[in-house]
């Protein structure tokens, strides 16, 4: 239903090191209820990726939030919003990192690692 893919602004060049935790606010709609519109989320790019971690990947040249899911040696972002689409990825070297916190105030910061 949505014609706009979400998007999320990378960390900007040189503002810290590739391989640092680092925070992107969530936009759109594709992972309520758990990230509404403007969470910010905890980015890990050295954490352990398991199935149904929540993730940052590159797809087509874009930065793109989902869980990730694990199936027959395939590999899958899923939103957890149905309206869109899951999108089967090449493997876990197109993962930028694993979401690892998330919360829009420190009272409901909620960790995922």
């Amino acid at each position: 239903m949505p014609e706009r893919p979400d998007s999320l602004m990378p960390p900007i060049e040189g503002s810290c090191s590739g391989r640092e935790v680092f925070a992107l606010r969530a936009l759109g709609d594709s992972m309520v209820p758990e990230f509404e519109h403007g969470t910010v989320i905890i980015i890990d790019p050295e954490a352990v990726v398991k199935d149904g971690s929540y993730v940052i990947a590159k797809v087509d040249g874009e930065f793109i939030f989902r869980q990730i899911r694990m199936y027959d040696n395939k590999y899958f972002l899923q939103p957890l919003n149905d309206l869109y689409e899951t999108i089967e990825i090449n493997g876990l070297d197109d993962l930028e990192g694993v979401i690892v916190q998330s919360g829009s105030r420190r009272k409901n910061m909620k960790k995922y690692s």
